[in-house]
């Protein structure tokens, strides 16, 4: 049924932004499998792979403009999927939690561990180098400016940054805060050093530093 629901899955993102596309799927799963390895307790792989394969596949249409909350919207089509192939009606139940609860800004707090890894898998993928690269492209495709000297992040007090460098600082810095497995917040803390290790160096550059 796995590779079932990966092939309808994919379908979804076909006209998908580089910062929310197929790859970034792929990548949360082998991040899921690596927090599924270390994680001390048994935990349903099968639910939690078939969360992530379906995970976003309303963000396209959210982007659009077209719905406004591509997590609910995904937990329903997502369950129509599993349904359609088959699935138990506890399955389908259990991923659609994880994929309601997955989003950053959801006021869902995952409820099992299930969907706790999905959301820790999640967040490290926008988090380190490819985490930098997903704010940038993301950001280029919505013509928000990278930095801009005039709004320091001091004071700003827009939700999600109005620069990209400013949506590091107030969004991506904050997602180690928002782990919930030890193994999750491991490899944040890991993957955050990075991340001021590479403002540190874009500091340097804009004020002029060789």
């Amino acid at each position: 049924m796995l590779e079932a629901v990966r092939d309808r899955a994919r379908s979804y993102f076909i006209d998908a932004s580089p910062a929310h596309d197929w790859h970034h799927v792929q990548r949360v799963d082998t991040l899921a499998e690596t927090l599924v390895d270390r994680h001390p307790e048994p935990v349903d792989e099968r639910v939690v792979h078939l969360a992530v394969a379906l995970h976003d596949i309303g963000r396209t249409r959210e982007d659009c403009g077209e719905i406004d909350d591509h997590a609910s919207w995904g937990a329903r089509e997502g369950g129509r999927i599993l349904l359609d192939l088959g699935a138990a009606t506890d399955t389908i139940e259990r991923v659609q939690h994880c994929i309601r609860a997955h989003r950053y800004s959801t006021d869902i707090d995952p409820a099992t561990l299930e969907a706790k890894l999905v959301s820790d898998a999640d967040n490290l993928d926008a988090l380190g180098a490819v985490g930098i690269a997903r704010v940038f492209a993301y950001g280029g495709e919505l013509g928000d400016p990278i930095h801009d000297p005039a709004r320091p992040v001091e004071d700003d007090d827009t939700d999600a940054g109005a620069t990209q460098y400013n949506h590091v600082h107030k969004k991506i810095l904050d997602l180690p805060e928002r782990m919930y497995t030890d193994v999750g917040r491991d490899l944040a803390a890991d993957r955050a050093g990075f991340v001021r290790e590479y403002l540190e160096r874009f500091d340097g550059e804009v004020a002029g530093e060789t």
